[in-house]
């Protein structure tokens, strides 16, 4: 919530539900450290979520139509969720009452972490001053460039499965026999991601997403940070707390990487 108000972003929360009846707004009614407490407490437990509403989204475009703001609506992958149907509809209703508003409503492709990657991407760019179009235009042309890839903490057999997220879909990456060893796995899939597309020093964002554990994560990151360094010219890797939406679906314990263009980055 702190990086949302320093960088002038206004979210849309999922609902999350742990009785199948009570929904709360994540991150507004509930909060996601608290969201984790409760699962790791409760580990019979499996909560729900429920996506935005049209009139979510609707109450968050009025004002800022009212007072002609751009705005760039940013959603989870309709891969995962119906929820920009929601904000599609929402938008197409705020143009029936002003017909001038600017709303464009982007299908992200990914989700979580790797999702914050791509709105802070758009943030560099209003902050550069980029014309309206021209920022839409290069965030639509950078989206095929988002991985994510992640290990969740599997029990049956010890076995921890490792996911990737690219281009809108999962895809199962292989499993490990150990914590250890499937971040091991991680940065070696990362290595061969650099490898793939060459990548050079400033091309690309970078940030590891966590769940429960954040000593885990700062482990994790002593593990990538020379690789990091090496391939992409990062000093500072940052760690983000996966949200509760995704956390609904992996468990507590999720770790991985995320990896997008930089939206400037024209070499």
């Amino acid at each position: 919530r702190e990086l949302t108000r320093e960088r002038d972003i206004l979210v849309v929360p999922f609902y999350v539900s742990f009785d199948g009846e009570t929904y709360l707004k994540e991150g507004v009614e509930l909060d996601i450290r608290e969201f984790y407490q409760r699962m790791v407490d409760h580990p019979d437990v499996f909560p729900k979520t429920s996506m935005p509403s049209v009139d979510d989204y609707y109450q968050v475009f009025l004002p800022l139509a009212k007072q002609d703001v751009p705005m760039i609506c940013i959603c989870i992958t309709t891969k995962f969720s119906g929820s920009m149907q929601s904000a599609t509809t929402a938008r197409d209703m705020i143009l029936e009452e002003y017909p001038k508003a600017r709303i464009t409503v982007i299908d992200a492709e990914i989700n979580t972490v790797l999702q914050g990657l791509y709105v802070l991407e758009a943030c560099r760019l209003r902050d550069l001053g980029w014309e309206y179009d021209r920022m839409v235009e290069r965030l639509l042309a950078i989206r095929e460039s988002g991985r994510k890839v992640m290990g969740i903490a599997g029990s049956a057999l010890k076995i921890k499965p490792l996911i990737t997220l690219k281009e809108g879909e999962i895809f199962a990456s292989g499993i490990a026999r150990s914590r250890e060893k499937s971040m091991q796995k991680v940065i070696e899939m990362l290595k061969a991601y650099l490898d793939e597309r060459t990548a050079k020093p400033g091309e690309y964002s970078f940030a590891i997403g966590y769940g429960y554990d954040y000593e885990e994560a700062c482990h994790f990151r002593e593990m990538l940070k020379d690789l990091v360094r090496e391939r992409l010219g990062i000093d500072e890797i940052e760690i983000y707390q996966i949200g509760a939406t995704i956390g609904v679906h992996t468990g507590p314990y999720p770790i991985g990487v995320g990896i997008i263009k930089r939206a400037d980055w024209e070499a």
